[in-house]
């Protein structure tokens, strides 16, 4: 009588567990799948192989799809295993943002020294500011102080070749294609080494706080 009594607790206390791994839901998956990409059944049967009335158990986890179902829906979705096995993230929390700047479109903004164009400048509450820069000085003394500011920026060297200052270093030299990430907030300034002025591309984030 106390080995059922400890087997009937046994069994209370497990029944109120929940699971190590939650469930795949796979049929939910990929009902998401076709319905974000606006597909019907029919066009998923297309893309896959896959019968119709087989799709429709699968969606509402009537029946578990077999290895070979499975590899025939991530080819034909052309999805990777993980999209299929990994439930979407709420709509709600999603960010769908884009912003084109078709080129030469930027928001211009020239000082003595560069000529910048601001790049996707309509798009608010940025986490980064892109921007493309015409390195018009020479020579280090054509700046009044040093260039800086919060946060922290990546540089690529789009055409020509820059000689970069930075307050802590040598001067560096950078060629097309050389890139550098660097605190912003250490005084910099880029000059022009080659025969035309070096156009430069540089993201910067804003400083923490900001």
């Amino acid at each position: 009588m106390a080995a059922s009594n400890d087997q009937d607790a046994a069994l209370r206390i497990a029944s109120g567990r929940k699971p190590f791994v939650e469930p795949l839901r796979l049929g939910e998956r990929l009902k998401q799948i076709r319905l974000s990409n606006q597909w019907t059944l029919g066009d998923v049967s297309a893309r896959t192989g896959l019968a119709r009335s087989t799709l429709s158990k699968i969606e509402n986890d009537q029946i578990s799809p077999t290895f070979s179902a499975v590899q025939k829906l991530i080819t034909g979705l052309g999805i990777d295993l993980p999209q299929l096995l990994t439930p979407a993230k709420s709509r709600s929390h999603a960010r769908g943002r884009r912003d084109l700047t078709p080129s030469g479109d930027g928001k211009q903004h020239p000082t003595p020294t560069y000529e910048h164009e601001l790049l996707s400048w309509q798009l608010a509450q940025k986490r980064m500011v892109p921007f493309k820069t015409i390195v018009r000085a020479r020579r280090f003394d054509e700046f009044q102080e040093w260039v800086r500011h919060a946060g922290e920026e990546f540089l690529m060297v789009l055409e020509g070749e820059i000689l970069i200052y930075t307050e802590f270093y040598e001067p560096l030299a950078m060629a097309t294609g050389d890139s550098l990430y660097f605190d912003s907030d250490m005084g910099h300034a880029l000059v022009s080494t080659s025969d035309t002025d070096a156009v430069v591309l540089s993201v910067c984030t804003p400083g923490e706080g900001d």
